[in-house]
C-alpha cells in the first residue's frame, strides 16, 4: 500500500552530497495538498522523495480520481515520463509535508546515459512496479473492498498520517457513499 525504496534513497542521498556547488540536485519542500506533478502537464524535474507521502492518482475523462498507489521515501517519479519524454501520465500531490530531491532534467538524462548504479535502480524499480500492479489486481479479485479498507486504515494508523474518505473511496475504486456504508458496517 505504502511503496518505498531505501535503496534508491541512498544512492541519491549520496549523489547529492557529492556534487560540487552544482544546483542540477537541490531539495524542494511541498506543504500537505501540494501538487509535484500535474497529469497532462510537461515534466519540470525528475523527483525522488527523500520524506513524507504522496498520493499518485488519474483524473479520469468522467473527472472521478483513482489513486494508483501511495508512495514514501526513495520512491522516484517523473521518470517515465522523461525516458518515454510525454506530458505527466498522472498527478503526484504530497499528504503530508514531503521533501523531494528535484534532478534537472538534462542531469538525469546524463546519469541515464553514464551510470549504472541508476539504471539497475530504475529497473529494479519498474520491476517492482509490475509485480506491485498485478499483485494488486489480484488481490482485488480475491478480496473484499472491506478488506482492503481494513489494510488501509491500518496503514494509515500505522504511518500515522489522515487519508480523506475521498481518497479512500478512490483508492479502493468505489464511490464516497460505499464507503460509508462500509465503515459504518466495520464498527
Amino acid at each position: 500500500m505504502l511503496r518505498t525504496n531505501h535503496t534508491f534513497l541512498n544512492y541519491l542521498d549520496e549523489l547529492y552530497e557529492k556534487q560540487n556547488d552544482g544546483d542540477d540536485i537541490t531539495l524542494k519542500a511541498f506543504s500537505a495538498g501540494d501538487k509535484l506533478l500535474i497529469q497532462d502537464h510537461q515534466l519540470s524535474h525528475v523527483m525522488l522523495i527523500k520524506e513524507g507521502i504522496v498520493k499518485c492518482y488519474f483524473v479520469e475523462e468522467n473527472g472521478k480520481e483513482y489513486i494508483v498507489e501511495f508512495l514514501g521515501s526513495g520512491e522516484v517519479i517523473g521518470e517515465v515520463e522523461l525516458i518515454k519524454n510525454i506530458n505527466c501520465l498522472c498527478s503526484i500531490e504530497a499528504l503530508t509535508e514531503v521533501i523531494v530531491y528535484a534532478v534537472k532534467i538534462p542531469s538525469f538524462k546524463s546519469l541515464i546515459k553514464n551510470d549504472l548504479v541508476l539504471n539497475n535502480l530504475l529497473l529494479e524499480s519498474f520491476a517492482e512496479r509490475i509485480i506491485n500492479t498485478s499483485s494488486r489486481a489480484s488481490y482485488q479479485q480475491l478480496y473484499t473492498v472491506e478488506h482492503t479498507l481494513k489494510q488501509l486504515l491500518q496503514m494509515q494508523s500505522k504511518q500515522n498520517i489522515q487519508i480523506s474518505k475521498e481518497d479512500m473511496a478512490a483508492y479502493l475504486g468505489i464511490a464516497v457513499r460505499s464507503l460509508n456504508r462500509i465503515l459504518k458496517d466495520l464498527k
